[in-house]
């Protein structure tokens, strides 16, 4: 569930999971007004639905229409996998375990003492955050046009930083002065054409550019990245692996992941 959600894959991917480990499952994209997130939901339980994905701009939301809450969902105050049973609504969070998936295993890139810089404060920063401070990060600045948004996500998370002894900062991307290893982009800009949102000396030679979108709506901040130096990937693998997090939850089996990324690419 999304706006827009044309351009969506998710159908594709859970399909090929569902053909791959016999796990039967009926799967389709559905646009939802900007308006009407609680009553797709109900309408989805009423009709027999079972769980879903939710993407931008519905995350934030996802997380407060749910009745119980992972630990991943509690802490970003986002979600963007449902599970409906007995008339609840279980949310949780598969974005960050997507992301980390795809940049250690997939792109080869240990995330342990590394500066990274995420951009954006919405569902989809809030998503990650924690799981980037998990897996080691040494430092994350979060940037985002409205501060008070940057600084609310990194307040939340200061005690997963402290325990993981990761320096968290919030700014505004024009007080931005350093550059980093990871530049993670988790905004919108690319969906709707719009600038990159940052400066492109946050780049530093062989720094990993990551867009959280994928397709025709990241070439712009891919061609950015490279034109500066930097090694760019977009959001594909990041969007199979928390695919496959959330048939886990679904279904009690782990698809192969790697084998779907691999043919998305090749096709």
């Amino acid at each position: 569930m999304g706006h827009p959600i044309a351009h969506s894959r998710s159908p594709r991917i859970h399909a090929r999971f569902a053909e791959l480990t016999g796990a039967p499952l009926r799967y389709e994209a559905r646009l939802v007004p900007l308006d009407g997130f609680p009553q797709a939901l109900r309408d989805f339980a009423a009709q027999g639905g079972r769980g879903c994905n939710v993407t931008v701009p519905f995350k934030l939301e996802a997380a407060q229409c749910a009745t119980t809450h992972s630990e991943r969902v509690q802490l970003a105050g986002a979600a963007n996998t449902l599970v409906f049973e007995g008339g609840a609504i279980h949310a949780d969070n598969t974005d960050g375990l997507g992301l980390v998936a795809d940049i250690e295993r997939n792109a080869g890139f240990a995330l342990a003492g590394r500066d990274v810089l995420l951009v954006g404060a919405g569902g989809a920063a809030a998503g990650v955050l924690g799981p980037l401070i998990a897996a080691g990060a040494r430092h994350v600045t979060v940037a985002n046009r409205t501060l008070a948004k940057a600084e609310a996500i990194t307040a939340s998370h200061a005690a997963l930083a402290a325990l993981h002894k990761t320096e968290l900062l919030a700014l505004a991307p024009q007080a931005l002065e350093r550059d980093f290893d990871l530049i993670v982009n988790a905004t919108a800009s690319s969906l709707a054409g719009d600038a990159v949102p940052v400066p492109a000396h946050v780049l530093r030679p062989g720094s990993l550019a990551y867009d959280m979108m994928y397709g025709p709506a990241a070439a712009g901040f891919l061609a950015w990245a490279r034109a500066h130096g930097a090694t760019p990937r977009d959001g594909l693998g990041m969007l199979v692996e928390q695919a496959a997090e959330a048939f886990l939850i679904w279904r009690s089996v782990r698809p192969p992941s790697a084998q779907v990324l691999a043919e998305l690419r090749s096709a």
